[in-house]
């Protein structure tokens, strides 16, 4: 983890999704820096909200039950704020595939609803926005840069980049600080754990520490790139602090792609224990599949510094240690 000591010291941050996987640990973060931090979540069910992963710093934020699209909650809570973390969200593919409209409405119309009430009560505030490598679609070239077309295969691929786009054109226009983060698959504690159409890298690592064969869908060999959450956190710090961010987008990465079969017996190493199966791709999720993967995340390593830091074994091993400890609270017996 980078040294940010003195950069947040009494700051005012406004982290939106903020007990969800990367919203909690941000926050985590910024307590340990001393910052000023209110966090706003609408705790809509299956969306990652979890009051267990803020549990223990529970002194040091504020916590604003409330939902992004309800612009007079908004017009208030970005209010004197320094920075604003938008990390709210749909994000699973397959859900935006089966009902759409949510997706519209929380990806898009809410990015708006946030951007107005900034422009109107905190013209000032810098907006991180968290992107995604599903806006690219199916790669037409590997490592997959900032100006690679963008094709989704997905409703919320779409949907993401018309909330990219709202943050970038509030910047041309309105002079309004927004910076984009491109990510690819993010793994880590405190993320749901309830089903499989979030992540399917933490999916997997609940099946594996519950001792069921694991699936591999197609033959495997298709490759991604993984960040662990607290790198992910690493580089939202740097793009916060950082002028030259503004009115950019970045994608994050690492610095080698991996099969998701090699990451699945690498996970199956770390539990040591378990075994997997190849299975064909269930329709739903051929339909939506992109092939390799892999981000070139050259441009903010350059401006910036950053690379991720932890390698994916010494990540997996954090994260089946936080699981197997606290399991408790992520999982439900109606999971699929």
């Amino acid at each position: 983890m980078r040294d940010f000591r003195g950069a947040f010291q009494n700051r005012r941050v406004l982290i939106t999704g903020g007990l969800g996987f990367i919203g909690s640990n941000l926050a985590r973060r910024l307590v340990e820096l001393s910052a000023d931090i209110t966090i706003v979540d609408s705790m809509i069910p299956e969306y990652g909200g979890n009051l267990f992963n803020v549990h223990d710093i529970s002194d040091g934020v504020k916590i604003n039950f409330a939902d992004i699209r309800d612009g007079f909650s908004m017009n208030h809570l970005v209010q004197n704020k320094e920075f604003i973390f938008n990390l709210a969200g749909q994000v699973s593919h397959l859900r935006s595939m089966t009902d759409p409209f949510p997706d519209l409405d929380i990806n898009c119309r809410a990015q708006l609803s946030l951007l107005e009430a900034c422009r109107h009560n905190n013209p000032d505030v810098k907006v991180l926005f968290a992107g995604t490598r599903g806006q690219y679609g199916r790669a037409q070239s590997l490592p997959v840069n900032e100006n690679h077309p963008m094709n989704p295969v997905d409703v919320n691929g779409i949907n993401n980049i018309a909330g990219e786009q709202y943050h970038i054109l509030y910047n041309k226009i309105y002079g309004l600080r927004t910076t984009s983060l491109r990510l690819t698959n993010t793994y880590g504690p405190r993320h749901s754990m309830k089903s499989d159409d979030q992540s399917f890298l933490n999916w997997l690592i609940r099946r594996a520490i519950e001792g069921h064969t694991i699936q591999v869908f197609g033959d495997g060999s298709q490759k991604r790139d993984f960040n662990y959450v607290d790198d992910v956190v690493d580089a939202f710090l740097l793009a916060a602090v950082d002028d030259r961010t503004d009115g950019d987008v970045f994608n994050l990465g690492a610095p080698e792609p991996v099969s998701v079969l090699e990451v699945t017996k690498l996970l199956l190493e770390v539990i040591d224990n378990g075994k997997y199966e190849v299975v064909p791709f269930p329709e739903n999720r051929k339909k939506i599949e992109i092939g390799d993967y892999w981000g070139d995340y050259s441009k903010i390593k350059h401006l910036l510094g950053w690379s991720p830091t932890t390698t994916l074994k010494d990540g997996l091993n954090k994260t089946v240690e936080f699981y197997r400890k606290y399991k408790q609270h992520y999982w439900n017996e109606g999971a699929k």
